[in-house]
């Protein structure tokens, strides 16, 4: 036990390469426009009335100087106060956010560590209110954090993982400061984070493309990083498809919910991640080379997931018709999926008008799940071509009951429940039917649905959904998430003031603001990856 402390808990008390790094000369930096105002005329957007006159936030911050011609929602500066009460110190200075600020709750378990995929929004929020220290200062706290040795028991991960979370021990009496990150060993399950990677990666992005800074990216440490993430997740194993192959609980839904395989959420942000480091890694021989595997996988997993992954009406009822137990490499069935597996929900939810990306694809298994987060990104990524964002878009309009309700978003639909539920989760008591990631809805996937609907020229669902959430999210206290069919009670577990449910909200406020922001999170269709045939009736 004395050994797995010292190596599964990376303490950078004594470090002195991050001191080194975060006492770096400050750049005196003006904020670009992260995204070409033309290309937002032409998706007509500019002229729909959000477009900030100003080109910047005009939010009541301690950071902001000037106001709009308009009075921004009193919950905005409550807001910013709340997320300014979550910042986590490091010798002086910000290097995120906790988890959660809530003082009622008498368990604190690790809602007081900084969660590398929970403070992405927070991010997101300074760099859109030209904050951009915090945010370097993270991506270089977490950098040094994933270079630490990483042990669970006897075993030793893989050197490019990255934490889930880590937290700041301040000692009063000593006036030291100590880092201890968990990889997963301390995590319920003790599953390491998949998507910590893919979120520092696109962050870094997200940092380079708002600040027009590329120095960041360009040190050796964030360029090792990257490659170091990279080898994690191109190495080469016994997979016959390029979607990666993950355990449950690697993500967002980190408890047990029958997402092991190939789940949505992760191919979505590798897709992301690797179009996000083919902007950022240097042309030199290593970098050269790993531009080359990235190219070769984006083309691969574009195509797998455009077209197993995709359903829409036609789709569905070609699933339906499907022949069995096929052999050849004429297969129309690929994965020999049996219709009779095809859940009676599904008939009634696909509307003629629509689609998207289903949970997961892998030998007869098909989850046909819709997952919020997975979908957003498929948009934001440029993964979904523009016809199927659009028809995700459609699905969310037409099914708004189901997917949005009295409260945004569902992260999944629908909840599973009895039998199935006992077997899939466990008997899990926090995910039961309609809570926490069982179809429960979380304020924090705004932000996501926001940027979304910015990319396909929705904003006026976006608009609607943050009305939603205005309504009820400050007179709450910020829950975590919410229960119920239609998303009406705050979530039994459910922590108040969580900081990534207050930064969600004030990133999609600024993106409806100022479009321009959008830039920093999307990328725009790669030409390469652009499927070079037609969709035809089956998956051939």
């Amino acid at each position: 036990m004395e050994d797995l402390r010292v190596n599964s808990q990376s303490s950078l008390s004594d470090v002195d390469d991050l001191s080194r790094l975060l006492d770096r000369p400050r750049l005196n930096i003006e904020r670009k426009r992260s995204f070409d105002e033309r290309s937002f005329s032409e998706m007509g957007i500019m002229d729909s009335g959000i477009n900030s006159p100003g080109g910047r936030s005009g939010w009541e911050t301690p950071a902001s100087s000037t106001r709009n011609s308009f009075e921004p929602h009193p919950m905005v500066a409550e807001a910013w106060d709340a997320l300014r009460r979550s910042l986590v110190h490091f010798r002086g200075q910000p290097v995120g956010t906790i988890a959660a600020y809530d003082h009622a709750s008498e368990e604190v378990l690790n809602y007081d560590q900084v969660f590398v995929r929970d403070f992405v929004p927070s991010a997101l929020a300074f760099l859109m209110n030209g904050e951009p220290e915090i945010v370097k200062n993270f991506l270089l706290m977490t950098i040094q954090i994933q270079g630490r040795e990483k042990r669970i028991d006897r075993f030793k991960l893989g050197e490019g993982a990255m934490p889930a979370s880590f937290k700041v021990i301040h000692d009063p009496i000593k006036k030291t400061d100590t880092v201890i990150a968990d990889f997963g060993e301390s995590a319920i399950g003790r599953v390491a984070p998949v998507d910590s990677g893919f979120w520092w990666i696109i962050l870094l992005r997200a940092y380079t493309k708002s600040t027009g800074d590329l120095s960041l990216a360009d040190t050796p440490e964030c360029q090792k990083g990257m490659r170091l993430i990279l080898s994690l997740c191109l190495s080469e194993g016994f997979d016959t498809f390029p979607t990666l192959l993950c355990a449950d609980g690697c993500s967002m839904v980190d408890r047990r919910m029958g997402v092991y395989g190939y789940p949505i959420e992760i191919q979505a942000l590798f897709f992301m991640a690797l179009r996000s480091a083919m902007s950022m890694l240097k042309h030199d021989t290593e970098g050269k080379e790993f531009m080359e595997r990235i190219s070769k996988r984006l083309h691969a997993l574009s195509f797998h997931m455009r077209s197993y992954f995709w359903l829409d009406f036609q789709q569905l009822n070609d699933i339906y018709r499907y022949k069995t137990e096929e052999y050849s490499h004429t297969a129309v069935n690929k994965f020999n999926v049996i219709p009779d597996s095809i859940p009676e929900w599904v008939f009634d939810f696909m509307p003629l008008r629509g689609g998207y990306f289903i949970g997961n694809v892998s030998p007869a298994r098909m989850d046909f799940r819709w997952f919020a987060l997975g979908n957003c990104v498929a948009i934001l990524a440029s993964l979904a071509t523009p016809e199927q964002s659009a028809a995700i878009m459609d699905l969310i309009e037409e099914r708004w009951e189901e997917l949005v309700g009295e409260m945004p978003v569902k992260i999944c639909h629908p909840a599973i429940e009895s039998h199935e539920w006992r077997i899939v989760t466990g008997c899990d008591p926090k995910n039961t039917r309609w809570s926490y990631h069982n179809g429960g809805s979380w304020p924090v996937l705004l932000w996501l649905l926001t940027a979304a609907c910015i990319k396909t020229g929705r904003p006026q669902i976006a608009r609607r959904a943050i009305d939603l959430a205005e309504s009820r999210l400050l007179k709450d206290g910020w829950p975590e998430y919410y229960d119920g069919k239609s998303g009406r009670f705050i979530g039994k577990q459910a922590r108040k003031f969580q900081t990534w449910s207050i930064a969600g909200y004030l990133v999609a406020k600024m993106m409806l603001e100022d479009p321009s922001h959008l830039g920093m999170i999307s990328l725009e269709e790669d030409k390469q990856t652009k499927p070079v045939i037609k969709r035809s009736h089956s998956w051939t």
